[in-house]
Order: C-alpha cells, then sequence, then structure tokens
C-alpha cells in the first residue's frame, strides 16, 4: 500500500502567494527554458507545485535529508511530470553537486538552521548562478530589528528554546552576506502570515 504524501498545512498556504510572484521574477529563466534548483525541498509539495506551473522549466529539487528526498520522490512519482528531476542529496555547507542554475528557490530554510548555512547558501548560489540569475528566498525576517508582528518575535524565541543556532535573521544581516559574495539584495515582497519573500540579483 502507497503511503500518503507528505503535505505540510504552510506549504499548502503559501505555494500559490510564491507562484505569484515568481510567475514575474522566473521570466528571464523561463524565456530561455531554464533550470530552477530548490534548495531544502522538504516534503517536496513544493516541487510538485512549482513544477506543474511553470512547465517550461526543469525543476531541481534538492535535501540533504534522505527521509526529505523520499517525500520529494513521492511527490516526483505521484504528479508524473517530465521536467520535475530526481532530488539530489545537496547539503548547502558540502560541495554542492550540481555546476550551474538559472535560479535558485529556498523555502524556510534561513530560520531553521545555523547562521552558517545561510553564508554557504549565498556562497554556493554565487559559484553556480549564471550571470543575470535569481536566487530567491522565503520566509520570516525582522527588518532594522524589527519583527513585523508579535507571532514572529514569539516564533523567534520558540526557534532558539529549540536550537540555539537557530532564529529568525535580520534582512540588512542577509543582505550584508549576499553581497559578500557577489549577489545584491534586489527586491524585498511583503507576504502573507509576516514572511518576506527576498530576490537576490546574481551580478553579471
Amino acid at each position: 500500500m502507497t503511503a500518503p504524501l507528505v503535505i505540510p498545512p504552510a506549504s499548502q498556504r503559501n505555494a500559490e502567494p510564491i507562484r505569484e510572484q515568481l510567475e514575474r521574477i522566473l521570466a528571464p529563466a523561463r524565456a530561455r527554458k531554464g533550470l530552477v534548483l530548490e534548495i531544502a525541498a522538504g516534503s517536496g509539495y513544493h516541487a510538485a507545485f512549482f513544477a506543474k506551473a511553470f512547465p517550461e522549466l526543469s525543476w531541481q529539487p534538492s535535501d540533504p535529508d534522505e527521509g526529505a528526498r523520499g517525500n520529494i520522490a513521492a511527490h516526483r512519482a505521484a504528479a508524473g511530470l517530465a521536467n520535475l528531476q530526481e532530488p539530489l542529496a545537496l547539503d548547502v555547507e558540502a560541495p554542492w553537486p550540481i555546476a550551474q542554475a538559472d535560479a535558485i528557490l529556498c523555502v524556510n530554510m534561513i530560520h531553521i538552521s545555523p547562521w552558517s548555512a545561510t553564508a554557504a547558501l549565498f556562497a554556493g548560489a554565487s559559484k553556480i548562478l549564471s550571470g543575470g540569475g535569481v536566487l530567491v528566498t522565503y520566509g520570516p525576517h525582522s527588518i532594522d530589528g524589527d519583527f513585523l508582528a508579535q507571532s514572529n518575535l514569539a516564533f523567534d524565541a520558540s526557534l532558539k528554546s529549540r536550537n540555539p543556532a537557530w532564529g529568525i535573521r535580520d534582512v540588512n544581516d542577509v543582505a550584508r552576506v549576499a553581497a559578500d559574495n557577489g549577489l545584491t539584495l534586489h527586491e524585498t515582497v511583503r507576504m502573507p502570515a509576516n514572511n518576506l519573500l527576498l530576490v537576490f540579483d546574481r551580478e553579471n
């Protein structure tokens, strides 16, 4: 008997708002039928959702966790999409098993990982993004120390109680580590549930 697909409620809620933004952000990659690398694809729900939404793109999900890759593979099998690739074992803090991408998407990783993972994300993205490529991240952030909502402040405390190395990062700190790696914060988009979508451009 086939196990039920893992579909986190938060992924279901945020998939369409993220897709609406990606519709315009990924237009250049779509025009050249490029490849999108999804970092920390988790359950695989987003990978199947976005691959279906953008059939002209090759969608490459990845995750460092073997169990997560099993979930991604299950969604891939259920979706039956030719443009959805097999999941890669990719840890941002280890050598990346992919040489080139036209765009990178990373949803809800930065706050649930140590700061070193964020630095590694931008370092790796800088190496594999083609000129004019973009890195898109999504999740909760503070801006100049403002957590934007009391719920984000409580969530930050909860994260740090689970792991002191985790926590909601300030956009300015993220932008600085991006700039150190040749990526420029081009756009900050307010999203539902007090999240932000950040778009970083790769300098040519």
